[in-house]
């Protein structure tokens, strides 16, 4: 086929989550959840592999779930779930980046993260405040990066999209890279094309990493 299909933000989305192979038990977590893609990847990934029973479709519906800010991506996203037959879709209505950080505990933490972080966006007044000194900044994205670390179960993976050069730097960039370094086996980056994902004038990567 066209070589250009596979850089589609759908082809990336899918093949995201089958490196990632969220198994049936796992709950799959989106915090960035835009329109729902991710989530509905993982549930079409654990229905094909694993869903043979009512009970395991009832694990499937359980261990989905997404955060969403964006009022509009909101609203499809919760239409998108509900067309994938999630009967009571755990999507919530947040501004993830205030979820306080250090209220995060091992039951809040999950086994994947699938996520494609805003990056660019104006993140709310104080927000930078929720998270430990030495990473505060005003970039969504590496926000989300520290995030995602905390929100992530030991042994848990995660897949997400990132612009270039985001976390590489001195300061609170060389400090957040070594907390992802530290924690995590960060085992595979992937350059995309630059058109890729929105907004197309700035190429982004691939991070796949377990913590």
């Amino acid at each position: 086929g066209n070589k250009g299909e596979f850089y589609t933000p759908r082809a990336v989305t899918r093949l995201m989550t089958e490196l990632t192979k969220p198994k049936l038990n796992e709950k799959v977590l989106d915090p960035a959840a835009g329109t729902g893609g991710f989530l509905t990847e993982a549930i079409e990934f654990k229905r094909q592999k694993y869903v043979k029973s009512v009970n395991d479709e009832i694990s499937l519906q359980q261990n989905i779930e997404g955060w969403e800010f964006k009022p509009v991506a909101y609203v499809l996203g919760l239409t998108n779930l509900i067309m994938h037959s999630i009967k009571s879709p755990n999507w919530t209505y947040t501004d993830s980046l205030k979820v306080e950080y250090n209220k995060i505990s091992p039951k809040d933490q999950v086994d994947v993260i699938l996520a494609n972080p805003p990056f660019g966006a104006k993140i709310a007044e104080g927000v930078e405040s929720n998270f430990p000194q030495s990473f505060r900044c005003k970039e969504s994205a590496e926000l989300f990066v520290v995030l995602i670390i905390k929100l992530l179960k030991k042994n848990g993976r995660a897949a997400i999209v990132l612009p270039d050069g985001c976390i590489t730097g001195d300061g609170y960039k060389a400090r957040i890279r070594e907390k992802l370094l530290t924690d995590c086996n960060l085992h595979t980056i992937v350059k995309l094309p630059q058109s890729t994902f929105h907004p197309a004038t700035v190429p982004t990567n691939l991070l796949f990493f377990e913590k």
